[in-house]
């Protein structure tokens, strides 16, 4: 038995029929061919699936498309502007926060939802903003660092 959503993804609306059982993360990724965000454990430790559901990071491995109607999901592909990257996106590419790559879409949607609530984040925020985010390759040096710059850059552009 189906259910019927409205849902807008990166800014478009769309009405859809879910099973029960369909995650966030498949919905995406199958339906839409948003790949961006990864299968990485499936039980919600890695951050690899990662999306912004109104704003608020989410693991879309876990989380039911059926629990989305009414929502507002933003994937990595819908935070760049066309060819222009957002500014937290230029910063991890800018900083060497990015190296194989598969953890960073949820590394940087995290990133964006914590600088939009706390424009200037401590260490100790960022740390806590990305803990449910694992990245194997960088030794988040370099992502504390991205975090930082593209805060800054996310502040100038709102100016």
């Amino acid at each position: 038995m189906s259910t019927t959503i409205n849902i807008k993804i990166n800014g478009k609306d769309y009405t859809r029929e879910v099973a029960p059982q369909e995650t966030l993360l498949n919905f995406l990724r199958e339906r839409f061919h948003l790949t961006g965000a990864k299968y990485g454990c499936g039980i919600g430790e890695c951050g690899a699936c990662t999306v912004l559901i109104d704003g608020k990071p989410i693991l879309s491995c876990q989380t039911l498309a059926a629990t989305c109607d009414g929502a507002e999901i933003t994937t990595i592909e819908g935070v760049a502007e066309g060819k222009k990257l957002h500014p937290m996106q230029e910063a991890f590419v800018d900083e060497g926060a990015v190296q194989c790559g598969f953890c960073t879409p949820g590394m940087v949607l995290s990133s964006i939802a914590l600088v939009n609530r706390e424009p200037e984040p401590s260490n100790e925020q960022i740390k806590d903003a990305l803990r449910g985010n694992l990245c194997r390759c960088t030794g988040y040096e370099n992502i504390f660092r991205a975090v930082k710059e593209g805060a800054k850059r996310m502040q100038e552009e709102n100016k």
